[in-house]
């Protein structure tokens, strides 16, 4: 439930405005590229509606962003059936760790001394929880529009930030998210998103030509 969500996030101070469009189907990018426009600040974090910040999840973002580098937290997974009880206050994330209804349940542990990871692979690229530089996405103009329908998107713009030339932080142990399951959205545009993201990839391409800026 969305209004769950961001009542959520008002309870943790860090839902400030508001950016909306049609449900035209699953258009990610458009909305955050929207999102982005009316953005100010040197550092942007991205979490997606579907996903509950940890407590300290833009503390640990801003103690590892750095120069040269995107930093990318993990997730675990509440599940489906349980999703309404913890945002009304019903459970907690410590019952449903302990009754097994949190997968991934190690991603979702804040641990005392973290592990960092750097590296410019593909494995694991999530937009759910994504800090980047505010110039480093303008250089790449943000995210790609020409991503509709579910998948791939996120990848896009983390390839493009490698070929950018930076390189990314995977965070185990800070900054942790936990992803609220649902029904799934259709994949029916997976394939054709799939064969641009190799584009992406094949022709190190930086800067797509439909991002923020509309491009010729």
């Amino acid at each position: 439930n969305q209004n769950l969500v961001k009542d959520a996030l008002l309870k943790l101070n860090i839902y400030n405005n508001y950016c909306w469009h049609e449900d035209k189907g699953f258009r990610k990018s458009k909305i955050l590229n929207e999102s982005l426009r009316q953005c100010s600040g040197d550092y942007f974090v991205f979490l997606d509606g579907d996903c509950l910040p940890s407590y300290n999840f833009i503390k640990d973002h801003i103690r590892f962003a750095q120069a040269g580098y995107f930093v990318q937290g993990r997730r675990c997974f509440v599940s489906k059936d349980k999703v309404c009880s913890l945002l009304n206050g019903k459970t907690s994330l410590l019952k449903l760790s302990l009754s097994g209804n949190l997968k991934g349940l190690l991603k979702g542990i804040r641990f005392p001394i973290p592990l960092v990871k750097k590296n410019q692979t593909m494995y694991g690229l999530l937009g759910c929880n994504l800090g980047v530089w505010s110039n480093n996405l303008m250089a790449i103009n943000g995210f790609d529009e020409g991503y509709e329908g579910w998948g791939r998107e996120d990848s896009d713009v983390c390839a493009r930030l490698y070929n950018l030339g930076l390189t990314r932080k995977m965070l185990y142990g800070r900054a942790v998210v936990y992803h609220l399951n649902h029904k799934e959205n259709p994949r029916h545009k997976l394939e054709e998103n799939n064969k641009r993201l190799i584009q992406t990839i094949s022709n190190k391409i930086v800067e797509c030509k439909n991002g923020i800026k509309k491009l010729k």
